[in-house]
């Protein structure tokens, strides 16, 4: 019997008491702040900003209202989409769009509840899905009311340490893969460096390239398609624009000019993201490698503005390519394919360790969080 299992069975063996999320503590709204606005904020800065789960700038101590700006650790809810959680212990604030919770009850661990609500995202998703099929939506009763455990705090401190533990090896493991991921991005910048004897083309004559016709409010949860968007986690849509083989590039947002996707095959296009779609003339997976070690440079080399915000297609166009023989670029392009593998396959060496370590922690989290409720 574990530590866990003996202070449950001493200190509440008739099960444990529930209480809605909402009782807690106190539910913070967001910052009436745009996302063109956040762009002229700079990402320097005490003051985390979220939106849509993801951290989008740390900016300045005045460029938040002071009202606006959480000061404890806290709990964010990413309510769209993909739902889910977020723990932070410094000062942030977050888009109007979410909401998070401060929890202020002295009986109540606030990792613990963290910890807790992550067992609870395929529960919600199901119901934000219930609510909007195209792009699920929980509303604040939604989580306001979800039923959260509170055994004795004993118990609870204990699940944090022992979870928190779970956590700090991940990491771990998440530190080690992001220093191979710089070994291989330095790497490919050398395999990719070639003298002036190589001959630089023009992308207009190595590639089609053009945009897509759908927005993001298109997107269907469970669709049969990928939808490449703007950002690096792909959707899903029911139909397809496109059966080939392309390099997609986002055309504007905070991913602007970033390659996140080869595709291959069927796939249904953002009208703001871009498909480049190689001739015979180069390796698909070459030019692909190509653009990910340069494309971002050549539009800071080009830009007169301190940040490019979108791009169009004269930029493709001009872009210039080095092109070697193209036994020389199959070389390249499978030597980079081998180290693409072992950096981003979650079927092989770190990323799979990695994976299998996010498994183990989900399996145990959730058994430590099942709890035996009190009639």
């Amino acid at each position: 019997m574990s530590r866990i299992d003996k202070l449950l069975q001493e200190l509440c063996p008739e099960g444990v008491a529930r209480r809605p999320l909402g009782s807690l503590g106190k539910r913070n709204k967001g910052t009436a702040i745009t996302a063109s606005k956040m762009k002229t904020l700079g990402s320097r800065g005490p003051i985390r900003v979220f939106a849509g789960g993801q951290t989008v700038a740390d900016v300045a101590e005045d460029a938040i209202p002071p009202k606006d700006v959480v000061r404890v650790p806290s709990i964010i809810v990413k309510s769209r989409g993909h739902i889910g959680f977020t723990y932070y212990d410094r000062p942030f604030t977050h888009k109007s769009e979410l909401w998070s919770y401060s929890i202020n009850e002295s009986e109540v661990d606030q990792k613990f509840v963290y910890y807790y609500l992550l067992t609870q995202v395929e529960k919600l998703q199901s119901l934000a899905r219930a609510t909007s099929v195209k792009l699920p939506q929980l509303s604040v009763k939604d989580t306001d009311n979800l039923q959260i455990p509170v055994p004795p705090t004993e118990v609870q401190r204990e699940i944090v340490r022992v979870l928190d533990g779970f956590t700090e090896l991940e990491a771990e493991l998440e530190a080690e893969l992001e220093a191979r991921h710089r070994q291989y991005d330095h790497y490919r910048t050398e395999a990719l460096e070639f003298d002036d004897t190589i001959d630089r083309v023009s992308l207009a004559d190595l590639a089609v390239i053009g945009t897509g016709s759908h927005d993001t409010k298109d997107a269907v949860v469970d669709g049969e398609y990928v939808f490449y968007a703007r950002g690096r986690e792909p959707l899903r849509l029911d139909s397809f624009d496109f059966n080939e083989n392309a390099i997609i590039t986002a055309g504007d947002g905070v991913g602007v000019g970033k390659v996140f996707h080869f595709a291959s095959g069927q796939y249904a296009l953002h009208q703001r993201a871009y498909r480049i779609v190689p001739n015979s003339r180069v390796d698909a997976r070459y030019l692909y490698h190509y653009l990910i070690a340069d494309f971002g440079r050549y539009l800071e080399r080009t830009s007169v503005h301190a940040s490019v915000t979108s791009l169009r297609r004269p930029m493709f166009l001009k872009y210039q390519v080095a092109v070697p023989a193209l036994e020389r670029q199959h070389r390249i392009a499978a030597e980079l394919d081998k180290f693409d593998k072992l950096v981003n396959d979650p079927e092989v060496g770190l990323p799979a360790e990695l994976a299998a370590r996010r498994k183990q922690y989900k399996y145990y989290r959730d058994k430590l969080l099942t709890f035996k409720e009190a009639v």
